[in-house]
C-alpha cells in the first residue's frame, strides 16, 4: 500500500510502505528510509503484499523462480528464496512464533517496547545484508548430563524462525520418515513407539537371534563442522544471498568453523540435515527398515551379530566422513535385553520410564512440596508438574511407579506456611 508519512491515518503504520518515493525524499515515513538504495527498494516491492502467508510449515508457497532438478526431483530455490525469507509478512510470522510461550520474558518485553522501529530496523538490515548475529546468553542445564544452552537474544530468533520458515519445507521433503528429532508431529513418544514397532517386526522375522544396535554421536553440536554442513544445505539451496545468512547464522555466538549453538532453532534443522545422508545411506543403501533416529542418538536391528558389528563398524566410517565421531557407549546386544531410548527403557512386550527419569520425578517432587510448605510455590505450579508427570508415564506401563510417586506428593493445608 502507497501512504504518507507516520501521522497520515489510515495510511500511517507497519503495512503502509511508501514504495513510490524518490530515495531523496526525507521525511520520516517508512518508504522514505527503505527507498534509501535499491536493494532495499527491490526488497520492498517483493516483501509489502496485500496479505501475509498463514502461519505453519507450508507458509510460504513456491514463488516464479524455483524449478526442479535431477531425476530424484530435489528442488533448488533460486533467488526469490532470499526475498521470501525477508518479506515483510514473513518476518512478522517469525516474530510472533518466536516469542510464543516467552512474551513474559523481560527481554522480549524490551524489544516490544517499540516493535515497529525494530522490526523494521532488523528487516532493512535482513535486506542490505548487514544483519550481523547479537550477544548470546549463556547458561548450564542437567538433562541429564551438563549441557551449556547458548540462547540468541531474542531479534536474532526472529531471524532464526524467518529463515526456518521458508527453507524447512525444502528439506523436510527429503528427510526420512523415521528421523524424530524436532519435526513436527515426529517427537519422543512417536519414536519410541515407532521404536517397539520395530523391536516386535524384528523379532517376527529372525527370532532370539536379533541384535539392536545403539548408536550416538559424541558431542554432536559442538563437533559439526560449518563446510561439511553448508556442502549438505548447498545441495538443495542455491540461493547466494540465504547460503550467506546462514553461514553469518552458523559462525555467530562465538562459534567460527566448529560447532553450533545448543539453544538456536536453526542449530535444530542444520543437526537434522547433516545427518540425513547418514540416514539415505543405511535406509536406501543397506537396505535397513529398523532404523530409528532421534537427533544425534539412532537405532538399528540386525538379523545377527555379525550384522550387527560390521554396522557398527561402518556407522563409524560414515560419521567420520561427516566430521563426527561415534560415542565410546555405542555398541550392540541381543534384541531380548531391549533398549533404552528417548528416556524409556523398550522391550517388545512393554515399555517402562528409565530408573534415572524416575529418580528425577522423585527429587523434583520433593523439591516442590518442600517449597509448598515454606510458602514459596503455588498449587497451579504443582498441579503443572504432576500433570507432567502423568504425561511422560502413561506412555509406559508404569501404573505401580506413578501411584508410588504420587503416594509420596502430599500437600495440605497443615504442612503450608508463608514465609
Amino acid at each position: 500500500m502507497n501512504g504518507g508519512n507516520w501521522d497520515n491515518g489510515a495510511y500511517a503504520g507497519l503495512f503502509c510502505l511508501n514504495v513510490n518515493n524518490a530515495p531523496s525524499n526525507a521525511n520520516s515515513n517508512i518508504g522514505a528510509r527503505l527507498a534509501m538504495d535499491t536493494l532495499a527498494r527491490s526488497g520492498v516491492a517483493t516483501a509489502a503484499p496485500t496479505a501475509p502467508y498463514p502461519s505453519g510449515p507450508l507458509s510460504c508457497p513456491a514463488l516464479p523462480g524455483e524449478h526442479e532438478q535431477g531425476a530424484a526431483g530435489r528442488m533448488l530455490a533460486a533467488s526469490a528464496l532470499f526475498e521470501r525469507i525477508t518479506a515483510w509478512e514473513n518476518i512478522l510470522a517469525a516474530w510472533h512464533d518466536a516469542r510464543r510461550g516467552k512474551r513474559g520474558s523481560e527481554e522480549v518485553r524490551r524489544l516490544e517496547l517499540d516493535i515497529e522501529a525494530n522490526l523494521i530496523s532488523l528487516h532493512e538490515h535482513l535486506l542490505r545484508g548487514t544483519w550481523q548475529p547479537g550477544n548470546p546468553r549463556r547458561f548450564w542445564v542437567r538433562d541429564p548430563k551438563w549441557r551449556e544452552i547458548t540462547a540468541p537474544p531474542f531479534a536474532d530468533r526472529i531471524v532464526h524462525h524467518a529463515i526456518v520458515r521458508v527453507i524447512e519445507p525444502l528439506f523436510e521433503r527429503r528427510f526420512i520418515a523415521d528421523s524424530y528429532a524436532c519435526r513436527k508431529g515426529r517427537g519422543t513418544h512417536a519414536a519410541v513407539m515407532r521404536t517397539q514397532a520395530f523391536l516386535r517386526r524384528a523379532k517376527r522375522r529372525w527370532g532370539g537371534g536379533a541384535y539392536v544396535v545403539k548408536c550416538d554421536v559424541k558431542s554432536y553440536f559442538a563437533s559439526i563442522q560449518h563446510d561439511i554442513l553448508m556442502r549438505q544445505i548447498e545441495r538443495v539451496v542455491e540461493c547466494q544471498r540465504t547460503l550467506a545468512l546462514l553461514r553469518r547464522v552458523f559462525g555467530g555466538y562465538g562459534f567460527d568453523g566448529v560447532g553450533l549453538p545448543v539453544g538456536a532453532l536453526t542449530s535444530q534443522l542444520a543437526a537434522n540435515i547433516l545427518l540425513d545422508a547418514l540416514d539415505h545411506r543405511i535406509k536406501d543403501d543397506w537396505g535397513v527398515r529398523e532404523y530409528v533416529r532421534y537427533m544425534d542418538d539412532f537405532i538399528l536391528i540386525a538379523p545377527d551379530r555379525e550384522t550387527a558389528r560390521a554396522w557398527l563398524d561402518a556407522i563409524g566410517d560414515e560419521l567420520a566422513a561427516l566430521g563426527l565421531r561415534l560415542n565410546p557407549n555405542s555398541g550392540y546386544w541381543p534384541l531380548k535385553r531391549g533398549v533404552d531410548f528417548c528416556g524409556y527403557r523398550i522391550w517388545t512386550t512393554h515399555i517402562r520410564p528409565r530408573q534415572r527419569a524416575i529418580r528425577a520425578w522423585k527429587r523434583r517432587l520433593h523439591a516442590l512440596s518442600v517449597k509448598w510448605r515454606m510458602g514459596a510455590v503455588s498449587l497451579a505450579r504443582c498441579r503443572a508438574a504432576v500433570m507432567s508427570m502423568l504425561a511422560v508415564m502413561r506412555w509406559a506401563n508404569a501404573s505401580k511407579t506413578t501411584a508410588a510417586l504420587l503416594d509420596r506428593f502430599i500437600l495440605t493445608k497443615e504442612t503450608r506456611y508463608a514465609i
